[in-house]
């Protein structure tokens, strides 16, 4: 009896050994845990100071600062017509205290629209404060005069700025610096003849003029808070001033925010699909890895708490022409004391880069949590893609010294939470539904604190294509 082999060909020849697919029938796969692409270094979440928080809320005391109206106005357009919304003139420190809203419509409406090509003269020193210049659109150079008659780049005029620092009403004011268009302008300018025209038919408006030319400034420091009465170098046994310290009496409370969502695991994928790998270890991985990266957007984003907001608007600068550049960052970096690390978007950092490259200086490395990273003045720029690129390719760099014991920057989390999984984070059994679907709560609660305004600083609208 002759026994005939089976004819078996691969790609025309005839197969001499075991498939690799029929192979794989009795081999067990090695394989990875399930991959993330949306996971990111979270360098916020790595370097922030975390306070617990026992109550739900942290209340931030300070001591009593006086607000005397210096921040941005907002403005609303038809086409190439601009107007300044009436409410926002309160931003203004003359008109900080009018409430009536009659008297800041008529004065929105007396503002008149000028247009400035680069490197018209917008406001020249010497001449008479007579008007307020608020800037709609563009940016500017405040120009003043140096020691030796030099000229000194005072700072940067941008949208929503305004060209008058005055808390008290002199006709006889003059401008002590120039203000020279950097790109092209619209400004709004508001004369004092008009406002005085306007003060005739209301009342509401020439009482606060009369109130604003004899009511005292409150004696207060350079940083605006209720001064502390001193006395230092006398001799002998002079009267000594009495004093104390102001606290304000409404501080600004955070509460702990949270983000959270139902993860749902089949009883029979967790029943049968367990080996090698637990499906349900797996699928509360990958969630909570979501939940890190959401809480990170919150803290820079949210309107309530996230960094970008709750800047204060005299930390927030502008670049000198556009690009980040190291003078941008040197006057970021000279605002407050002992910054801890600088914060921006990856885009952000390689402008940086070019930036410097252009100028031949070649930033410095730190080490930072066993990772080499660019910094500047030692101080290092961490990356975070949490910061938004606007359609108009800008973005904003963060400066921010950091901890309690410094005044600085905060993370806020929960003491502890029942069935806590990680710090500030707890997974909680909800029940199987009668799809044998098992429901499990994902929480994550935090919040961020600025403890004193000069913890944080922005530089705004950082030029990144050019």
């Amino acid at each position: 009896m002759t026994v005939t082999e089976p004819d078996v060909t691969t790609n025309g020849h005839a197969q001499l050994s075991l498939s690799t697919e029929a192979a794989r029938n009795l081999a067990t796969t090695t394989k990875s845990e399930p991959q993330m692409q949306g996971i990111s270094p979270r360098w916020l979440l790595r370097m922030l100071p975390w306070v617990e928080v026992s109550a739900g809320t942290y209340r931030v005391n300070r001591r009593l600062t006086y607000t005397l109206g210096d921040g941005r106005v907002e403005f609303t357009n038809v086409g190439a017509a601009i107007r300044v919304i009436p409410q926002e003139l309160r931003e203004l420190a003359l008109l900080r205290e009018l409430d009536d809203e009659e008297a800041l419509a008529a004065l929105a409406d007396r503002f008149e629209q000028q247009e400035f090509a680069p490197g018209d003269v917008i406001v020249r020193a010497g001449d008479p404060a007579d008007r307020i210049c608020l800037m709609a659109h563009g940016k500017a150079e405040k120009v003043g005069a140096g020691k030796y008659g030099d000229k000194v780049v005072l700072g940067v005029v941008a949208d929503g700025d305004h060209m008058t620092n005055r808390s008290t009403y002199d006709p006889d004011d003059h401008w002590d610096f120039s203000v020279t268009a950097a790109t092209a302008c619209t400004v709004l300018t508001l004369t004092e003849s008009a406002i005085e025209e306007i003060a005739e038919r209301s009342e509401a408006l020439r009482a606060h003029l009369d109130r604003v030319r004899v009511q005292p400034i409150p004696s207060q420091n350079k940083h605006g808070e209720a001064m502390i009465e001193l006395s230092a170098g006398h001799r002998g046994e002079p009267d000594l001033p009495g004093t104390f310290v102001d606290y304000e009496t409404a501080p600004r409370e955070y509460e702990l925010n949270v983000a959270q969502t139902v993860l749902r695991v089949h009883s029979r994928v967790s029943d049968l699909y367990n080996q090698p790998m637990n499906q349900t270890e797996q699928q509360l991985r990958l969630t909570v890895e979501a939940l890190r990266e959401r809480e990170e957007h919150e803290l820079i984003n949210n309107r309530e708490f996230g960094l970008l907001h709750n800047a204060d608007l005299k930390q927030r600068i502008h670049t000198r022409g556009g690009p980040p550049t190291p003078d941008d960052l040197d006057d970021l970096l000279c605002m407050r004391r002992k910054t801890r690390l600088f914060l921006a978007h990856p885009r952000t950092i390689a402008a940086f880069g070019r930036e410097c490259t252009k100028r031949g200086i070649y930033p410095t490395t730190t080490e930072v949590d066993g990772t080499a990273m660019m910094a500047w003045r030692g101080v290092p720029m961490l990356p975070c893609d949490k910061i938004p690129v606007t359609e108009t390719n800008t973005s904003a760099i963060l400066a921010m010294r950091t901890g309690e014991d410094d005044q600085g920057v905060i993370g806020l989390r929960p003491t502890a939470l029942p069935d806590e999984f990680e710090s500030g984070l707890n997974v909680r059994f909800m029940g199987i539904n009668e799809k044998a679907v098992i429901s499990y709560l994902v929480s994550s609660y935090f919040s961020a604190a600025v403890l004193v305004p000069d913890a944080l600083g922005v530089l705004d609208n950082v030029e990144l294509g050019r």
